[in-house]
C-alpha cells in the first residue's frame, strides 16, 4: 500500500483574521501610547499657562487707590519672559483687569505614525485676574 501524499501546502499563507487582529493591537497600542502623551503634554501645557497667566496678573499698579488695574506692557513682557525661561509658544492678551495667555505645542506621534497620524497641535488657554482675597 503507498501512501499519497498531498500536493497542496498552506506554508507563508497568513490569515486575514491574524493581520486584523495584529492591526488592531497596534492601533490600541498607538492610541494607548500616543492619547496618553498627548493627555500628559495637556495638563503640563494648562499649568504653564495658567502660571503665566497668574504672572502678568501680578503687574498692578494704582494699589493704593484701592482699584489696582494691570501694567498692560509689563504684563506681556513678563508673561513673555516665563514662556522664555520654559521654551514655549504663547500668545498673551490683557486687559487692564485680567491677562490671558495660550501656549501651544505641536507633539509628534509615535506609534499612530504607522497610520498617517504624524503630528497634533495641542492649545491650551488660561486667563488671569487680580484678586484681593
Amino acid at each position: 500500500m503507498k501512501c499519497k501524499l498531498s500536493t497542496t501546502t498552506e506554508n507563508g499563507v497568513v490569515s486575514a483574521l491574524v493581520v486584523g487582529l495584529m492591526m488592531t493591537f497596534i492601533v490600541c497600542a498607538g492610541l494607548g501610547v500616543d492619547g496618553g502623551r498627548l493627555v500628559a503634554i495637556r495638563i503640563e501645557l494648562a499649568d504653564h499657562a495658567e502660571n503665566a497667566a497668574r504672572v502678568g496678573a501680578q503687574e498692578l499698579t494704582e494699589l493704593r487707590s484701592g482699584e489696582p488695574t494691570i501694567d498692560e506692557s509689563q504684563a506681556r513682557s513678563s508673561v513673555s519672559n516665563y514662556l522664555a525661561l520654559h521654551d514655549l509658544d504663547g500668545e498673551v492678551a490683557t486687559t487692564s483687569n485680567s491677562v490671558t495667555v495660550t501656549v501651544s505645542q505641536e507633539v509628534e506621534m509615535t506609534l499612530l505614525q504607522l497610520f498617517g497620524a504624524t503630528n497634533h497641535l495641542l492649545s491650551v488657554t488660561r486667563t488671569a485676574a487680580p484678586s484681593d482675597h
